[in-house]
């Protein structure tokens, strides 16, 4: 099950590849994919997820050009989330699970969509995030309908949890964008954050903002030791912050005893 999980994120990857590339040049995502250098028109045995790349040695067949290392990368790493995702969420004999991981699928799929292209073009899709936003509402609130009992806090509400960890995270990066003038953070890094939120809900959230920020810092260190970047460079945060959320909903579902730990405190 987990391989069958990994391989459609294979698939999955490679049309989130031309999304970003698409969604930037404001073409239509319908047609066949072309090479970026050429425009020739990719053979369907060329389109090969992950197989193509290394039959073709990287590079084009019509014009030669070399395939970016991106296309196989974000492929990898989306068959990864998928294959997490199945072996956490997913239970053939529970259909309520079948809806709990088509959320995280799909809300997982828009964040790798977000925090790749704020990396390759420092600006996150808003598109993209309120389709998202979009999304996990909706989940939510039939997830909550699903498995409701009065004898639960309110906080086990999804969407209220969601809610509550949304506003949070919105107001400590508006804050931060607002007071430092865009300097310190992005005004779409907020948007972003209510986004996070919505996903992981409360107390997760806080986990999600410290491992963010810890990757993140790490990662300018790193590029100002290289010389790659100085201290008044600009980094794209929403590929730490997704990470973030991808990793506290990993550390969440592999280690329960965190999330008991954090609610001693709220």
């Amino acid at each position: 099950m987990i391989l069958i999980f990994f391989i459609l994120g294979l698939i999955v990857g490679s049309f989130l590849n031309v999304v970003v590339y698409r969604l930037n040049l404001a073409e239509t995502l319908m047609g066949r994919s072309h090479c970026p250098h050429c425009k020739a028109k990719i053979r369907w045995f060329d389109n090969v997820p992950l197989a193509s790349f290394i039959i073709l040695g990287t590079k084009c067949r019509d014009c030669g050009e070399k395939i970016s290392w991106q296309y196989p990368m974000v492929e990898i790493f989306t068959g990864a989330v998928f294959a997490f995702t199945g072996s956490y969420f997913f239970s053939i004999a529970d259909t309520k699970t079948w809806v709990e991981t088509l959320f995280y699928l799909g809300a997982f799929s828009m964040l790798i969509v977000i925090a790749l292209y704020d990396l390759k073009y420092m600006e996150i899709p808003m598109v993209v995030l309120w389709s998202a936003v979009i999304w996990t509402i909706i989940f939510s609130v039939v997830l909550d309908w699903a498995s409701f009992s009065p004898l639960l806090g309110i906080l086990n509400m999804k969407i209220f949890s969601g809610i509550l960890a949304g506003i949070v995270a919105f107001l400590f990066f508006f804050c931060l964008s607002y007071f430092s003038k865009e300097k310190w953070m992005g005004m779409g890094d907020a948007y972003l954050g209510l986004l996070a939120g919505l996903v992981v809900g409360w107390p997760q959230i806080i986990i999600a903002l410290m491992l963010s920020f810890f990757l993140g810092s790490a990662w300018g260190i790193i590029m100002i030791l290289n010389k790659k970047k100085t201290m008044k460079s600009q980094i794209p945060f929403a590929p730490f912050l997704v990470l973030g959320i991808f990793a506290s909903i990993m550390l969440m579902n592999s280690f329960p005893e965190i999330q008991s730990y954090f609610w001693m405190f709220y």
